[in-house]
């Protein structure tokens, strides 16, 4: 097990995954967090189980803009522990003030997965609201362009994935957060 260097006592640390959906953030993050003895939480799941219906349900009822300010609200208060691994929406980085958020409170790994493999690993799934369009594939290429961006600019460290299993990504993700620790002394 690879961990990050810390001074003693030093509490462990938040770990933030960024990325598309159909990177992976919650299988290598519930991964990571098992691990290493840490609590793990996907932005999603939490906030459906505070609001008692799905992701879909909020975007048909409040749109996208209410389902991102719950969103943001979510992560403003998950981003205050530490010990935690967090898995974001895909979404997340579009609010400045949530870019803000992740650049400040934790150690950001953005899981890059090119969008031919992000297709393939969503094109069946029917629970994700910005993909119900006629050409899903074309949408899941042009949020990359827009959103790989955004996720550079938070991300502490850059862990390209693809057609691997998740264990190797899990293990790219700790060699990142061991080198992170030992080459930075804030966060």
């Amino acid at each position: 097990m690879i961990e990050p260097d810390l001074p003693d006592g030093a509490p462990a640390p938040l770990v933030v995954l960024v990325g598309m959906m159909g990177a992976g953030k919650t299988t290598v993050g519930r991964e990571y967090a098992r691990r290493h003895g840490m609590r793990f939480l996907d932005c999603d799941h939490e906030l459906e189980a505070r609001t008692g219906v799905s992701v879909s349900t909020i975007f048909e009822i409040e749109g996208e803009e209410g389902f991102r300010r719950r969103e943001s609200a979510v992560l403003d208060e998950l981003t205050r522990e530490s010990g935690l691994v967090l898995a974001t929406g895909g979404g997340i980085v579009l609010d400045p003030m949530n870019r803000a958020i992740l650049k400040e409170r934790g150690i950001v790994i953005y899981l890059n997965v090119p969008p031919q493999i992000l297709w393939e690993r969503t094109r069946n799934d029917r629970n994700r609201p910005l993909l119900q369009v006629p050409n899903p594939r074309e949408r899941i290429e042009s949020l990359y362009r827009a959103r790989d961006p955004l996720y550079r600019e938070v991300a502490d460290v850059v862990v390209d994935g693809g057609r691997g299993n998740p264990g190797g990504m899990v293990r790219q993700v700790e060699r990142a957060i061991a080198h992170f620790g030992k080459n930075s002394c804030t966060h």
